[in-house]
């Protein structure tokens, strides 16, 4: 079955009311649905047509995140030399641990183990990517891989609320100071 293509004014208010989840998830306390509706700047209708459940509405926020990431990768090699590309995407992925701890608080259990098998590969590739173009210039070490990447960064969803704005940044510093060959 074919797809039939939203309205334009559709899929901003779909764009809207992720942005909004997205910036609320990160927040203390319950996602409230009502919150993120007013947010977006919509009615509660419009965003129950977009997004039924809550979990759904996060799933999006989700995927919308790690398909961002993965196609920046292309685009920060091209722009940067693969050592600033990858300290570029790792700022970029500690924003996204930020909001990935969010909805995975918010979640289901199913829903959480779902989304962590979505992202695994996509991840993994970019990062892989972003490793291989900095090896190939000998800037980070020859016997480091995406998994081992994937761990250290593991650290970023154990950081408090109160100490992101302090501790992520310094986290990926040290990680890059590891990386490098």
């Amino acid at each position: 079955m074919t797809s039939v293509p939203r309205r334009a004014d559709a899929a901003q208010n779909r764009a809207r009311i992720v942005e909004s989840a997205r910036a609320l998830v990160v927040r203390p306390g319950e996602l409230k649905l009502n919150e993120v509706a007013k947010a977006a700047g919509v009615g509660q209708g419009t965003l129950y047509r977009h997004f039924p459940t809550r979990d759904e509405l996060l799933v999006e926020v989700y995927r919308a995140d790690v398909e961002s990431l993965a196609a920046a990768v292309p685009e920060l090699l091209a722009d940067h030399p693969p050592l600033e590309a990858l300290e570029g995407w790792l700022r970029r992925l500690a924003e996204y641990a930020r909001v990935k701890r969010g909805v995975f608080a918010a979640v289901t259990a199913t829903v959480r183990s779902d989304l962590a098998g979505h992202s695994a590969g996509s991840i993994a590739e970019a990062i892989t990517l972003l490793l291989d173009a900095a090896k190939v210039q000998g800037v980070v070490r020859s016997d480091v891989d995406a998994r081992d990447v994937v761990l250290l960064l593991g650290a970023l969803m154990k950081i408090d609320d109160d100490e992101w704005d302090t501790r992520a940044g310094h986290l990926i510093g040290i990680i890059l100071a590891g990386l490098r060959g």
